[in-house]
């Protein structure tokens, strides 16, 4: 009878444990965030964020690649807003480049739970990214040329896989050179008119060979917001598309 007693005993004991356990990972499951916008930056469109894409979504993630026409921070703004207001429940909000600006404008939407900055500006209210483009030199490789005649800034094919692809081939640099996407110049001059990262959780990558965005303003402006800094050593300026799975880990750190 003891015997039985004490069988019964253990059973009641095992059949709590595992129901705890798995009520902590249903309460870990329902804290996370699912939801994921990728915003691109200058001279790029969203089919760069294929891998990380990738990576994200066969972990149960449900992911949106935001297409900004990068023909004015109130455009593209309004672009990430659209993607917004069509996803249901919080969203990590992820920006590359010229992208960390537009995450940055749109950071005060209500669906908006974190923010993730790849190798992104991230400027404050009242400020404009060409303060930070400004506030070290150019890096020798930087190839980003002077405005066209109609206001649009190109990156120099001829530097574009030292200055923005240094970690892919030189084939895939080319395609990408030749396949650029202009971005008007007026986006860098124009202040932004939010930037929430002061109240929410920011993440931020800083690949240590980028040499289109300097990484001492990088850190320089991560360090200022307190945000969450990964560092990529060698990861160039489309560290997305040469470490996806790097750049993964950090918008999964974002959703818990």
């Amino acid at each position: 009878m003891k015997k039985k007693l004490f069988t019964v005993f253990l059973a009641t004991i095992a059949l709590l444990f595992n129901y705890s356990e798995i009520t902590a990972q249903s309460k870990e499951s329902m804290s996370k965030i699912r939801n994921i916008i990728l915003v691109h930056g200058a001279f790029v469109d969203g089919s760069g964020w294929k891998g990380v894409y990738d990576i994200l979504i066969r972990k149960g993630y449900h992911v949106v690649i935001a297409q900004i026409p990068l023909t004015s921070l109130q455009d593209d703004a309004a672009t990430v807003r659209r993607a917004l207001d069509k996803i249901d429940g919080s969203v990590v909000l992820v920006g590359h480049s010229w992208g960390g600006a537009v995450i940055t404008e749109v950071s005060n939407h209500s669906k908006v739970a974190a923010l993730v900055y790849v190798t992104a500006f991230q400027p404050d209210k009242s400020e404009d990214a060409w303060k930070w483009v400004s506030s070290q030199p150019a890096l020798p490789e930087n190839g980003i040329l002077p405005p066209d005649k109609e206001g649009f800034l190109y990156y120099d094919k001829e530097k574009f896989h030292a200055g923005f692809a240094g970690n892919l081939s030189k084939e895939q640099a080319i395609f990408m050179a030749e396949s650029q996407k202009p971005i008007a110049a007026v986006c860098f001059t124009t202040p932004l008119s939010a930037a929430e990262w002061h109240t929410k959780p920011t993440f931020g990558i800083v690949p240590t060979a980028d040499k289109s965005i300097n990484p001492l303003i990088l850190r320089t402006m991560y360090k200022r917001s307190g945000t969450k800094i990964t560092e990529i050593k060698g990861g160039c300026h489309a560290v997305y598309m040469s470490h996806p799975k790097e750049v993964a880990n950090v918008i999964i750190s974002a959703t818990i």
